[in-house]
């Protein structure tokens, strides 16, 4: 199920912020990623979110060489490209929402991003929603981590994309919009749902993917998916300080 576009008019206001999140990563992919192209692009290979630079606080810089991993159950030889340099570790906790792997990676998140980040904004303010955006792919990224080392995964793969902060976003769009309209491609009909049934089954996808994917994700990170999407639930009640009626929740008495 694919969403094509929601329900916006009760949004205020210009989403700035959204549109420079969604600005910000393709400049980032065309501008320092070379366009996904070259997979041993250094900027990728440095800033890209390691879990043994994460839990480690040290940097790990590895040659390019044949690795085994597994993929659906097997192991696979693959020629990856060696880890780079990376000056402060943790910061690719940030650097890491804002790069993708693929075009159709980055396609795929700025349309989801697209369609359901300037509902929240509209409804956190600006600068609201950037923080709930940042917090949400921090989140996203520790819970990769942590998932990482449960399910006996190679720490030192490295981890990108906006796909984590986006499942928080998707997490509040359920909350604070569950009857919104979603219109969707389902198979070969579009149609409207309302959004809870739209994300919920999205969720729903991810727990089932990282279940039967044998915990290696086939190149998908479905750890920080589930992980941004349950953090998004606490970030969006705290940084929402009133909900309107009809919105799911009840209404803040004015004081």
């Amino acid at each position: 199920m694919m969403p094509l576009g929601d329900d916006n008019t009760a949004n205020r206001g210009v989403p700035v912020v959204n549109y420079a999140i969604i600005a910000t990563c393709v400049l980032v992919f065309f501008g320092l990623q070379g366009a996904g192209v070259d997979e041993g692009n250094s900027f990728t290979m440095s800033w890209s979110l390691v879990p043994q630079e994460i839990v480690t606080g040290r940097d790990v810089i590895t040659p390019a060489g044949t690795r085994v991993i597994v993929h659906q159950g097997h192991p696979v030889e693959v020629e990856a490209p060696g880890l780079g340099p990376t000056p402060m570790v943790y910061l690719t906790m940030f650097t890491s929402m804002f790069m993708h792997g693929s075009i159709m990676h980055l396609f795929g998140n700025m349309l989801f991003l697209w369609i359901f980040g300037d509902n929240i904004e509209s409804r956190l303010g600006s600068g609201r929603y950037l923080a709930f955006y940042i917090l949400g792919g921090i989140a996203a990224g520790l819970s990769h981590v942590g998932a990482v080392y449960a399910l006996g995964g190679d720490p030192r793969v490295p981890c990108l994309g906006a796909s984590g902060a986006i499942s928080a976003v998707l997490a509040a769009y359920m909350l604070l919009f569950p009857d919104n309209r979603v219109r969707v491609l389902l198979f070969r009909i579009i149609t409207e749902v309302p959004a809870i049934v739209a994300v919920g089954m999205w969720f729903l996808m991810q727990v089932l993917s990282a279940v039967f994917d044998s915990g290696a994700g086939g190149g998908v990170a479905y750890g920080a998916h589930i992980g941004g999407f349950v953090a998004g639930f606490p970030l969006a009640l705290w940084f929402c300080p009133r909900f309107p009626p009809g919105a799911g929740l009840v209404q803040t008495p004015e004081e």
